[in-house]
């Protein structure tokens, strides 16, 4: 009996612990500044077409009737929709087979071209007869 007493008596003195120190953590105010926010940040040039879109969002309601608001809107949109140069689009990429270690010519005639839209077939392995 006295080791079931003692056992109940430490969980209670542990948890009362536990939530104390809780208590007290989130009570304290943090002594240091946030280390992001006091960090010098370079000033970089910023767009202006994102600068007036953001002066836009921030008026609300107003901004559609603005024109300086409209004219940023369209070329917003201008920018996003625009087409991409060839130099910028992303390079095709040649269809690949689903199984790479069948050789491309196993099922091929001669002068006949590859199939290259269907999946290669993969050769089943002969199984050992069940006796």
């Amino acid at each position: 009996m006295e080791g079931k007493l003692l056992a109940r008596i430490g969980a209670v003195i542990f948890i009362a612990v536990a939530l104390t120190v809780t208590a007290i953590e989130m009570s304290s105010k943090d002594d240091e500044p946030d280390a992001l926010a006091t960090r010098d940040r370079p000033i970089a040039p910023q767009d202006p077409l994102a600068a007036e879109l953001r002066r836009c969002s921030g008026i609300g309601e107003a901004g559609p009737r603005d024109s300086g608001c409209l004219k940023a809107w369209a070329a917003s949109r201008r920018r996003f929709l625009a087409p991409r140069d060839s130099a910028t689009a992303p390079a095709a990429v040649a269809p690949k087979t689903l199984f790479p270690d069948v050789p491309a010519s196993a099922n091929r005639r001669e002068g006949e071209r590859p199939d290259v839209t269907a999946p290669a077939m993969q050769v089943e392995p002969p199984r050992p007869e069940i006796r």
